[in-house]
C-alpha cells in the first residue's frame, strides 16, 4: 500500500476505472482523480456514432453520476492540467498553481489528435472527433455543412462518415493508403467496409495526400491535394491518428518512446509511478512480448484493474487480451487478438451476406478474428485466443466446425 494518496493524472476510461477499481478492491487511502476538462469523467466510443447522431445525451455518456465519487471518497479534480511531476518530492504541479502529493502516482493521460502540418490547418471548419467539446463542436456544424472531406479512412473517419451520410450530407474520405483502416483490419474485411460505404453513398480517393486546406475569410472551402485535384469542403474532419501525452513523464524523466514504457505490471522506471491507458507501451503477451501501445477501452479498463490489484498487494502480469470494436451504421466490426503482420486468412461464413469472420494467421498461429455482424463469433474468439486453443484455418474456414466447443474444450 502507498504511504500517501494515489493520484490518477487523466480522468478517461483508464483513470475512471483506476479510481472505480481501487475502491472495490477494498482500498481505504485517498484516491484523487484529476482531469483536464471540465466536465465528470465520460465514455468516449459513442462520441462517434449516438452522440454524434443527437440520439444520446450527456447523461447517458457519464460514467457515473457525481454522487458516485462522493459515495466513494474520490477526489474528483475537474479541469485540471498538469504540468510537472517532482519525483524527489512526490509531488505534481498543476496550471493553477497547485501542487498535490502522492504516494502513488498513476499517469493516465491518455492521447490526443495528430495533427497534419497543412496550411490552413487553423481555419474556420476544420474539426476532430475524440473529445466531448470537438464533439459538440461537429455536432453543430454537421445541421449546416453540405460538403465534408474526412482525412482519414481509419475507426472514427469512417463512423463519423456513416453519421453524416445518415444526414444527407456529401462525404468524400481522403486516405493515403490503399485501403480503409488499414492499420487495423485485414483485406478483406477493408474491401467489404469500403463497398458498403460507397453503396451509402461516400466517396473514396486513395493513394492521396493532402498538401493545403483551402479557405476564404477565415472559413475553410476545401482542400488541395498532392496530384493537383482540389475538392470542395465547408467541413473538414482530421482522423488520422492520436499521439501519446508522454510530455510530462519525460520532462519528469521517465522513459517514453510511443508511449511511456513501463513493465509486465505496469510499473514504470520509478516504483512509485505507473502509466496505463492509450499513453502507455507496455510488454504485450499477444505480440510476443514487443513493446505495444493500445487505443482501446478494453485495455485501459484491464491496465487499470490490473494496477489497481497491484497498488492493493495482489500484483499480477498484464496478460489481458486485445479486442476492439467499431460501429459504422448498421455494420459492426468486432476484433479479438492482434492482427497485424498476419500471412495467411480463412474466412468464416458468407461475405455477401454482410456476416462473416476473418481468422488471421502468422505461421500456424492464430493471431487475430476479425467478425462483422456475427457477435457470437467474437465471444468465442475471445476465449478461443485467451486461451491459446487452436484452430486450423480448415477448421476456421467450415461452418460445420463448432466454435463453442473448441472454445470450451479442455486443454490437452
Amino acid at each position: 500500500m502507498p504511504s500517501g494518496p494515489v493520484l490518477v493524472l487523466g480522468a478517461g476510461h483508464a483513470g475512471f476505472q483506476l479510481a472505480a477499481s481501487l475502491r472495490q478492491n477494498g482500498f481505504d487511502g485517498r484516491v484523487i482523480l484529476a482531469g483536464d476538462e471540465p466536465v465528470l469523467p465520460y465514455q468516449r466510443p459513442p462520441l462517434s456514432k449516438d452522440y454524434l447522431d443527437g440520439k444520446t445525451g450527456l447523461d447517458l455518456l457519464l460514467m457515473r453520476p457525481e454522487a458516485f465519487y462522493r459515495d466513494h471518497k474520490i477526489e474528483l479534480l475537474h479541469g485540471m492540467q498538469a504540468e510537472a511531476i517532482d519525483r524527489a518530492a512526490k509531488t505534481v504541479r498543476f496550471a493553477t498553481g497547485e501542487r498535490v502529493e502522492y504516494g502513488h502516482l498513476v499517469l493516465a493521460t491518455g492521447a490526443r489528435n495528430r495533427q497534419p502540418p497543412l496550411p490552413g490547418i487553423d481555419l474556420d471548419g476544420v474539426c476532430y472527433l475524440r473529445n466531448l467539446a470537438e464533439t459538440d463542436e461537429l455536432r453543430a456544424r454537421l445541421t449546416a455543412a453540405e460538403r465534408i472531406v474526412v482525412i482519414g479512412a481509419g475507426f472514427i473517419g469512417l463512423e463519423f462518415a456513416a453519421v453524416a451520410r445518415g444526414k444527407g450530407k456529401q462525404v468524400t474520405i481522403v486516405e493515403m493508403l490503399d485501403r480503409v483502416m488499414a492499420r487495423v483490419a485485414s483485406p478483406p474485411v477493408s474491401q467489404f467496409f469500403v463497398e458498403a460505404h460507397r453503396k451509402s453513398g461516400v466517396d473514396f480517393i486513395f493513394g492521396a495526400q493532402a498538401v493545403q486546406i483551402t479557405g476564404a475569410h477565415g472559413k475553410a472551402t476545401g482542400i488541395d491535394l498532392a496530384d493537383g485535384r482540389h475538392l470542395d469542403a465547408d467541413l473538414v474532419l482530421i482522423s488520422i491518428g492520436v499521439v501519446p501525452n508522454t510530455e510530462i513523464a519525460a520532462a519528469a524523466e521517465l522513459p517514453a518512446a510511443n508511449g511511456v514504457l513501463v513493465d509486465e505490471v505496469l510499473l514504470t522506471a520509478d516504483p512509485a509511478v505507473s502509466a496505463i491507458g492509450d499513453c502507455a507501451s507496455f510488454p504485450c503477451r499477444h505480440a510476443g512480448g514487443a513493446m505495444t501501445r493500445l487505443e482501446s477501452v478494453q485495455n485501459a479498463a484491464d491496465h487499470a484493474r490490473c494496477v489497481a490489484g497491484r497498488i492493493v498487494g495482489k500484483p499480477h502480469p498484464y496478460t489481458a487480451l486485445p479486442w476492439f470494436w467499431s460501429e459504422q451504421g448498421e455494420l459492426r466490426l468486432q476484433i479479438a487478438g492482434l492482427t497485424t503482420g498476419f500471412d495467411r486468412t480463412a474466412t468464416r461464413g458468407d461475405v455477401e451476406s454482410g456476416a462473416f469472420s476473418v481468422f488471421c494467421y502468422r505461421g500456424d498461429e492464430l493471431a487475430g478474428i476479425e467478425s462483422v455482424n456475427r457477435p457470437a463469433d467474437h465471444a468465442q474468439a475471445r476465449r478461443i485466443l485467451a486461451a491459446g486453443r487452436p484452430v486450423t484455418p480448415e477448421q476456421a474456414a467450415d461452418e460445420g466446425f463448432d466454435l463453442r466447443a473448441a472454445a470450451t474444450a479442455r486443454p490437452g
